[in-house]
């Protein structure tokens, strides 16, 4: 199941995330991946499937749970999830523009 998210202005301060390394738009992809678009436009796919075997990820052990994983959601750029797990858009965009698909190490 894919899911889409879009970033938006924070209500509260009218903040519009555009640095080139925000993320845009995002979608989730089987086997714990997810496909991002950069404001730039650069695109590829984070893949966490290492969370499902790692035995001490810390707040990332939620998203061993598929559904909870699904939950993830674009804040102000950065990919997180409701338990305040996120990943750095920075490093993402540095690894993704590098090689189109990044493992993320867990």
């Amino acid at each position: 199941m894919s899911s889409k998210a879009v970033a938006e202005a924070d209500p509260a301060t009218g903040v519009i995330p555009a640095a080139r390394w925000r993320i845009k738009a995002l979608a989730v992809l089987p086997n714990y991946r997810i496909a991002v678009t950069f404001q730039d436009g650069t695109q590829g796919v984070a893949d966490l499937s290492a969370v499902t075997t790692c035995r001490e990820c810390g707040i990332y052990s939620a998203l061993k749970d598929s559904a909870y994983f699904q939950q993830v959601r674009l804040e102000l750029g950065a990919v997180t999830w409701p338990n305040g797990s996120d990943l750095d858009p920075l490093w993402m965009y540095e690894e993704i523009s590098q090689r189109s698909e990044w493992i993320v190490p867990l």
